[in-house]
């Protein structure tokens, strides 16, 4: 800050024109892009036992609030895939999560369902958790919004941070979503009739699928996922409660909150994302990963939609974590599982990463299948399935 010396003794009306100077100085500072005290144009001195320093943080803040508006009207401009919510009528509650509530609606005249987020505005979520909040979802949009494939869930559009959705106060909601955010985001998919995988596995669970059926659903899975990996994207949660199936039994990869384009130094991908039980041992034991932690838990899939059972239902989290890392721990094929298939789960779960297939390699193991002879968990002379479960598991 620079001081005239001269004039310390001219003291006469400088009192009434301080703060009219400082503001002065200030705004021209400010404006003009140079630093506090590199304006060699200007004039002004001050004298610094007179200068009102909160009249001074009052006046930066107010030009630093200026300039923020001015960087948010250049973020706000319409997105490509923002929705118009005119066109947007929310109708029941599908689903809750951890990070918001699934709605079925209709978007310009097509069943969706709509996923709505909490834009962390609500007074409760600190900075950093609001923060994280937007950054997932701007994340989710991002991987989802140029994904074109048959198994994968069509995105319609989204919207964020928007206070103008019209969410029926009439619709069944359980205590967890009683109040609304008052500004919320939302992601618009094309909607799925016909529920998740996991919950056809548990209707299926007695009578078991037959085999052309549990490959028709790998492969569905399996070409879906080859082509994130196409496109550089790993999913991360790859799990049967993650994956829809339309009215005619076609398998879609949905939710990608947790998806990120892949990094090209594996080390850049750390940290324990994805749900227990399908989680590669890399993940599990906070290693780098790539990809190839997508195929571990496909084959950890291929184990659940064969046998239509959860894996590891009798230990703790806990204990699989443990077990899948330091013990090698799988679940435990059944003999009556054609080797072809079983040959594959192996591989999709081996322990390192670099032995795993790629997936389009899985997709052509598994197009090289055999299913005229049946093999599924039905034998021709067992009405009532499958026998060969043990209590004991391994891998």
């Amino acid at each position: 800050m620079r001081m005239d010396f001269k004039n310390l003794n001219q003291e006469q009306g400088l009192d009434g024109s301080t703060q009219e100077l400082e503001e002065g100085a200030l705004e021209s500072r400010v404006d003009g892009g140079g630093g506090l005290g590199e304006n060699r144009e200007s004039s002004v001195f001050l004298r610094a036992d007179k200068i009102d320093f909160k009249t001074w943080d009052v006046q930066l803040e107010k030009h630093l609030s200026r300039a923020w508006s001015r960087d948010t009207e250049v973020h706000s401009k319409t997105e490509e895939w923002e929705i118009d919510l005119a066109k947007l009528d929310i109708r029941n509650v599908i689903a809750h999560g951890t990070y918001g509530t699934v709605y079925k609606g209709v978007y310009d005249g097509q069943d969706v369902a709509v996923k709505v987020l909490d834009w962390g505005e609500d007074g409760i979520a600190t900075a950093a958790e609001s923060a994280a909040l937007r950054a997932s979802f701007r994340q989710e949009v991002a991987v989802w919004h140029k994904l074109d494939h048959p198994n994968v869930t069509k995105f319609v559009g989204a919207s964020m941070g928007t206070s103008n959705l019209k969410i029926p106060t009439e619709v069944p909601c359980a205590g967890s979503c009683n109040s609304l955010p008052s500004r919320a985001c939302c992601v618009v998919v094309e909607y799925i009739p016909s529920g998740t995988l996991k919950k056809y596995l548990i209707r299926n669970s007695r009578k078991k699928l037959a085999f052309r059926v549990v490959i028709q659903l790998a492969l569905d899975l399996a070409r879906g996922l080859s082509y994130l990996h196409s496109k550089k994207i790993v999913h991360r949660d790859v799990k049967t409660e993650n994956m829809l199936l339309d009215s005619n039994r076609t398998l879609k990869i949905a939710d990608f909150g947790v998806a990120r384009v892949e990094a090209q130094n594996p080390r850049d991908m750390t940290g324990n994302t994805g749900t227990l039980g399908y989680m590669a041992p890399e993940v599990l034991d906070g290693k780098p990963y790539n990809r190839k932690c997508d195929v571990y838990s496909f084959g950890i899939c291929l184990w659940e939609i064969y046998c239509c059972d959860m894996p590891y239902h009798d230990l703790s989290f806990a204990e699989v974590s443990a077990a899948v890392v330091q013990q090698n721990l799988r679940p435990e094929i059944p003999r009556c599982c054609p080797s072809t298939f079983a040959s594959i789960m192996r591989k999709c779960w081996d322990a390192k990463p670099e032995n795993r297939p790629e997936m389009d390699e899985v997709v052509r193991l598994l197009e090289a299948v055999d299913t005229s002879k049946g093999g599924g968990m039905i034998p021709d002379d067992q009405a009532r399935g499958c026998f060969c479960f043990r209590p004991s598991r391994g891998p």
